[in-house]
């Protein structure tokens, strides 16, 4: 079994006053994430990061579409795009992912084509994959253990590809924090309706048992 640690990364967070802070993502957030991928490193488990990687055209920048504002939704080529604060642009301080980088044994960057949003670690929403899949089976996995940042966006996007892949699923509800408690509540509903697992606290015994 591996874990995918979602995105924890300071622009996503209160800690670091990120760009696209979600909320409950303070210090004690990120270090609780941090214990807990601690514990299941010693426990045996690999574990896989994913990291927002934008260049500074990203197509979800609202700043790259003059006249609009955080938030607002339009349409490109027949697709609904959110327009986001600028965030995790490519090498700045707050694109750093906040756990210690030892805990790691690899990190798939996403969001790196600037015409296509990213939520999911495996894919971005033009069909464009990341090397997580690949990484994931050059070690064998078939179940991940699923957390982090959003929970509503990416750690949803992230696990409904993953079961989709034919991986087995578990997600941490403790250890993600969504951008609102209605989506939030909508990402749990769906994961549990396409057969994921969700726990609501890290229960290490029955992970390992699973």
């Amino acid at each position: 079994m591996a874990v995918i640690v979602v995105d924890m990364q300071g622009d996503f967070t209160t800690w670091k006053e990120g760009a696209l802070a979600i909320p409950g993502s303070d210090a004690s957030f990120v270090k609780k994430v941090e214990q807990a991928t601690r514990e299941l490193k010693e426990a045996g488990f690999l574990v896989f990061g994913t990291q927002d990687w934008h260049p500074p055209d990203h197509i979800s920048f609202y700043t790259n579409h003059p006249g609009k504002n955080p938030f607002d939704m339009i349409q490109i080529n027949g697709r609904t795009q959110v327009l986001w604060p600028r965030h995790c642009v490519q090498g700045t301080e707050n694109a750093k992912i906040l756990l210690d980088d030892e805990l790691f044994t690899a990190i798939a960057r996403k969001g790196q084509n600037p015409m296509f949003d990213s939520y999911s670690g495996f894919q971005d929403h033009g069909g464009m994959k990341t090397d997580l899949d690949m990484i994931l089976q050059t070690y064998h996995v078939s179940s991940l253990v699923i957390y982090g940042i959003a929970t509503d966006y990416c750690v949803n996007a992230t696990a409904l590809d993953a079961a989709a892949m034919g991986y087995e699923v578990a997600v941490v509800g403790d250890l993600c924090r969504g951008v609102a408690p209605e989506t939030t509540d909508q990402a749990f509903a769906e994961l549990m309706g396409r057969g994921i697992r969700v726990v609501q606290e890290l229960d290490l015994p029955g992970l390992q048992r699973w």
